[in-house]
């Protein structure tokens, strides 16, 4: 079956109670679990389908912080109890969204953690902090997909890899999973500063020890849980209606029906339709080369340039001020190459220096 990735993420206001209360976190894994089913089910218009769903329950950020956050994996739509799939259409994010938050908040005002004249406080904040993520596609099929994406939800809290140094005072430098430097905190909205613009952060050797260790579950707490489709239960169901109804394996009826009228009221190009370059493309260097840099539109593919077009080649980097005069693109034969003279000024050479500060 096709899949996504969901990531629900919290406001930084309510993200400490968790830090005390560890049990808030599998809570926030079954909001995340009803938001799904309850928005499947409304925008399907079938009050007994079922997805699959697969959590797994982060508690740290890209610099070890406390950062806690629900990745699930889940069916891109959802069976009915005769077996049949339905795909769910795209236009179902905003819904999703308002109805985590609306989960999120009726929890923590039933625990006592919040009242009710701070969550309507935050219902008027310009930016919530809350937010679902589905951008990641699995098409039917992607074993590979599946297992990278299953093994980066299961990943640990740190990575010695990006440990760069210890200082001679004992502090750590930790460097994030990006080499791009962006502002930590991020800003919460446009309007708003964040903090300073780095890649790195750096430690005291007791910060250290304690920023991977408060991620650390407790004894008996499960960060990976099964609901919906993949839940052990109904997974046990239907093997023992294999054992008694011993049968070949059939393909699952997939109805399609939804995708269908969603792609008739709209022209532009559903996500996960894209062709199989760009999603090997975004997958390797995590940039969809489909998505314009500057807009964040979606960009469509007008024309191909072959090798032998060079004069169109030409009018296009003349166009963007790029053209730097005809160039050798394919390698033609040449004799072999000659002793150069060592006391020639043109010579140049590169030589590898060691910094003994980073060694």
């Amino acid at each position: 079956m096709p899949h996504r990735q969901l990531v629900f993420t919290i406001p930084k206001r309510l993200r400490g109670y968790a830090r005390y209360d560890r049990r808030l976190l599998g809570r926030f894994a079954v909001a995340a679990w009803d938001s799904v089913i309850e928005v499947y089910r409304q925008v399907l218009q079938w009050d007994d389908v079922v997805p699959g769903m697969i959590t797994g329950i982060q508690t740290f950020g890209e610099l070890v912080h406390f950062h806690p956050h629900i990745h699930a994996i889940v069916t891109d739509g959802a069976f009915r109890p005769d077996g049949t799939f339905l795909c769910l259409p795209t236009g179902s994010i905003e819904l999703l969204l308002e109805t985590w938050q609306t989960k999120v908040f009726n929890l923590l005002v039933a625990a006592r953690w919040v009242d009710q004249h701070t969550v309507d406080q935050m219902r008027m904040w310009t930016y919530s902090g809350f937010s679902v993520d589905n951008s990641v596609y699995i098409p039917a099929g992607d074993r590979f997909g599946l297992e990278r994406l299953s093994q980066y939800i299961l990943r640990c809290p740190f990575s010695l890899a990006r440990v760069v140094r210890v200082t001679e005072d004992g502090s750590v430098i930790y460097r994030a999973e990006k080499d791009r430097c962006r502002r930590f905190p991020g800003p919460a909205s446009a309007d708003m500063q964040g903090g300073a613009s780095r890649n790195f952060q750096v430690f005291r050797a007791l910060d250290f020890l304690a920023e991977p260790t408060q991620h650390i579950p407790e004894k008996g707490e499960h960060l990976v849980r099964y609901y919906g489709r993949y839940s052990h239960r109904r997974r046990g169901l239907r093997a023992d209606e294999r054992q008694a109804e011993p049968s070949e394996t059939a393909a699952v009826p997939i109805d399609r029906s939804a995708l269908s009228a969603e792609k008739a009221d709209g022209d532009g190009p559903r996500p996960g339709s894209v062709s199989s370059w760009a999603r090997l493309i975004k997958r390797v260097y995590e940039l969809d080369p489909l998505v314009c840099a500057k807009c964040g539109g979606q960009m469509k593919i007008t024309s191909f340039i072959e090798r032998g077009q060079r004069d169109v080649v030409e009018r296009i980097l003349r166009h963007c001020g790029l053209w730097e005069g005809p160039i050798r693109t394919l390698a033609t034969a040449r004799g072999p190459p000659t002793g150069a003279d060592d006391s020639s000024e043109e010579r140049r050479e590169l030589q590898l220096v060691l910094d003994p500060e980073y060694l």
